[in-house]
């Protein structure tokens, strides 16, 4: 996973909307698709892109595609910014002895 890719597939408001519907669990293309104003081909575009991204994967069922979280990237994101917030306590402590 890259940095760039994730954050890039997250700038869309599209994207974050399906992530936060996948947060209740696995869904098909068809199921999230019924959220949206948009074709059958611009659902896929942006699934595609999240999976680019590692943020989602998928499983087939039978005729189905399931989509899910791939909470081990989100892991990875909340460990990369917590490196910051880590940094300024330190940096408090230096100054403030």
């Amino acid at each position: 996973m890259g940095l760039a890719e994730t954050f890039k597939a997250l700038s869309d408001p599209v994207r974050r909307e399906i992530l936060l519907l996948l947060r209740k669990g696995k869904m098909s293309a068809g199921e999230i698709g019924a959220h949206f104003d948009m074709t059958g081909a611009t659902v896929s575009y942006h699934l595609s892109q999240l999976k680019k991204a590692e943020l989602i994967v998928e499983e087939k069922k039978k005729n189905y595609i399931y989509y899910q979280l791939n909470t081990s990237v989100f892991e990875e994101i909340m460990m990369w910014i917590a490196q910051f917030s880590h940094q300024d306590d330190k940096d408090d402590e230096k100054e403030n002895p």
